[in-house]
């Protein structure tokens, strides 16, 4: 494990997501400071509900000169969905911020599914990511990169199936009605993409997740468990609640 590889663990759900954002906000602060502009990953789901919430109301941030990248989206679901993952984004974070941000890359699922991968891959690789706001799934996912994840690919984007466990976290979560109503495909930033940036954030609250960061942090680190890559990263913290902490 990376030397550079921190976990601190926090009460509930809510206090985690605080301590995570305002971590995240002294990195981007200080990638501001020491170069002008900055860039940042963002994730979705559940699990950053507090995360996002916190970090949009972080001080001392001049978002004007920050540009976004959005780390996966469902193929095919619509922007008016509810769990459209640009309306997460917009409805939770990018409209909630004092300043408009130099930009925000959205994935648009609609579009074909490889043309998109392949402009946002070009627009990730021109301004590297100082910040990743990310999570870990039940499964162990990193982003949609479910087991067995390719940790190989060097593209930056990449069209991935969803496998069963997955898919039931989305159903669980109620963003969809039925199973069969979650899509089967996703456009997800690969694993070494992740991997560039200088910094992540991975925040990961609530007992439902307590088996999969068992795992992904005393495995080895493995496809199989695709966020137990993150093990190997220069400078990255977890943030756990004592939920997610449980089994450790």
């Amino acid at each position: 494990m990376s030397s550079n590889f921190v976990i601190a663990v926090h009460p509930d759900k809510k206090s985690n997501g605080i301590a995570a954002a305002k971590y995240g906000a002294g990195l981007l602060r200080a990638a501001l400071r020491r170069q002008g502009r900055a860039a940042i990953v963002v994730a979705t789901g559940a699990s950053q509900f507090e995360m996002l919430a916190q970090l949009a109301a972080e001080p001392g941030i001049d978002w004007s000169r920050v540009t976004g990248f959005h780390l996966d989206e469902y193929v095919g679901v619509p922007i008016s969905h509810p769990a459209s993952f640009r309306k997460y984004l917009w409805e939770r974070f990018v409209s909630k911020l004092p300043l408009p941000m130099a930009a925000f890359h959205f994935i648009n699922g609609e579009l074909d599914p490889a043309a998109e991968c392949r402009r946002v891959g070009a627009l990730i690789a021109k301004q590297p990511v100082d910040v990743c706001f990310c999570g870990i799934g039940e499964n162990g996912h990193l982003a949609f990169n479910d087991p067995p994840a390719d940790f190989r690919t060097a593209k930056p984007y990449i069209l991935v199936e969803l496998d069963e466990a997955c898919r039931r976290q989305q159903l669980g979560e109620g963003w969809f009605s039925t199973l069969a109503k979650v899509p089967r495909r996703a456009i997800s930033m690969s694993i070494r993409q992740i991997l560039k940036s200088r910094a992540i954030v991975c925040t990961v609250p609530e007992r439902r997740k307590a088996q999969a960061v068992k795992d992904c942090l005393t495995g080895d680190i493995s496809p199989l468990r695709p966020a137990s890559i993150l093990r190997q990263h220069g400078n990255t913290r977890l943030f756990l609640d004592r939920a997610a902490a449980s089994l450790l």
